[in-house]
């Protein structure tokens, strides 16, 4: 395990800005997340740290070392790919013992470690397969354990899971964190879904044309977002004009599972809205008011099927307490 410091790290691709001054903290054995939309930088911090590119400027510091000019291939660094990259022409075993072979380790060792690795994963059974051979979730396991087999000092994770169909997606979630946790690894993933993010991190570092705008734990970013891009890239909400409730201010939101519903006027401040749309989704109903020309969304999670429809008229407020103060 190693701490991995990114201090001010810049580059461009021609006129294109790809990463500007860029600072991060990867605290050791933490499992951090970078998200944020397309051509923000995330990718590109990954390749630099993993030695593929050089930075224009800036230091990547791991175990406090800087490796800016140390080559890829040694600076002990493992590498999970979004297309995983197996040997299409090798077993599982063989896949995941190749980065051992080519250090030449003792053949008892190599046996030892790969089969480790296998454990881990839980891939027993499936040693002699060739990826084809493999579903989706296990080519990634067999991706994830040729990584850690090689004990690097972080693991770099590129959109790993994004492949996978949506039930599978979030069981090897639960099962990526597992093994990350137990392999008391550090970890850096790069990821543009909100909620993979939120789910597998320590930490996230949402980014912003080449920034990391705001890094905290899963919690404080959701709860405590600093400013209106990252309110509104994680999760959904409302931004009200702080007349609206009564404060001082400017702009502030209030996510759609705070917002009450009501029959009849509430008493203290609220709002009038028409029901504009109806999202069913089984735990959690999410309704679209029309409020004077202003779109407000509301989230029941208790009803059993949709309370209100379209065209209903309802009244919408919240605590004040669920009122957060944003920067623009």
């Amino acid at each position: 395990m190693a701490t991995v410091t990114v201090k001010n790290l810049s580059k461009k691709y021609g006129a294109v800005t790809a990463l500007d001054n860029l600072n991060l903290e990867i605290p050791d054995g933490a499992l951090v997340s970078l998200l944020g939309p397309s051509g923000c930088g995330k990718t590109t911090a990954l390749r630099l740290i993993a030695g593929f590119e050089k930075p224009d400027s800036g230091a990547i510091l791991v175990g406090g070392e800087r490796v800016n000019d140390i080559p890829a291939n040694k600076r002990n660094i493992g590498m999970v790919f979004q297309s995983y990259a197996l040997f299409p022409h090798m077993t599982a075993w063989e896949n995941i013992a190749y980065g051992l072979q080519q250090g030449k380790l003792p053949k008892s060792e190599i046996e030892q470690r790969t089969a480790e690795a296998v454990e881990l994963v839980q891939l027993l059974g499936c040693e002699s397969r060739r990826p084809k051979q493999l579903s989706g979730g296990q080519q990634q396991r067999v991706a994830l354990a040729r990584a850690l087999v090689t004990r690097p000092k972080i693991l770099l994770l590129d959109e790993c899971l994004s492949a996978l169909d949506k039930k599978l997606r979030v069981e090897m979630q639960a099962e990526l964190k597992r093994i990350l946790e137990f392999s008391r690894i550090t970890a850096l993933f790069v990821t543009h879904d909100q909620e993979e993010a939120l789910t597998l991190s320590d930490f996230v570092a949402v980014m912003k044309e080449g920034k990391a705008v705001q890094m905290g734990k899963p919690s404080e970013i959701y709860e405590r977002p600093q400013n209106q891009f990252v309110a509104s890239f994680i999760g959904k909400v409302n931004f009200f004009k702080a007349a609206d409730a009564g404060l001082d201010g400017g702009t502030f939101l209030v996510r759609p599972e705070k917002i009450k519903i009501h029959e009849h006027p509430p008493s203290g401040p609220h709002l009038a809205g028409t029901v504009e749309f109806v999202t069913y989704a089984g735990n959690i109903t999410t309704y679209t008011f029309d409020c004077g020309g202003k779109q407000v969304l509301a989230e029941d999670q208790t009803a059993a099927s949709a309370k209100y429809k379209q065209g209903m008229q309802a009244f919408l407020s919240w605590e004040k307490e669920h009122c957060l103060p944003l920067e623009d």
